[in-house]
């Protein structure tokens, strides 16, 4: 037998050994659904859907800061600014 026929055999084996597969599962398949008897669909229930109802929220407004509290936010500033990493 040469290499080719032997290939060719083989092909051939391997094909019809999976449509055998196939259909034995299908038979299984078939015999389990049978047994198990009709099938019984369960009714959906629908929820109902709950509208968020949207809260107004009111706007603080701005104060503005006076001398004394700019010079302190200045100073703090200029603290935080000389304390750098990796510095001479």
């Amino acid at each position: 037998m040469s290499h080719a026929s032997m290939l060719k055999a083989r092909r051939k084996r391997q094909k019809t050994r999976k449509l055998l597969d196939a259909a034995a599962k299908q038979a299984k398949r078939a015999a389990k659904e049978a047994l198990a008897g009709p099938v019984v669909k369960k009714e959906k229930v629908k929820k109902e859907k709950v509208q968020k109802e949207k809260v107004k929220t009111e706007r603080v407004k701005k104060v503005k800061l006076t001398k004394e509290e700019l010079g302190r936010q200045d100073a703090k500033k200029k603290i935080a600014g000389t304390g750098k990493k990796g510095g001479a």
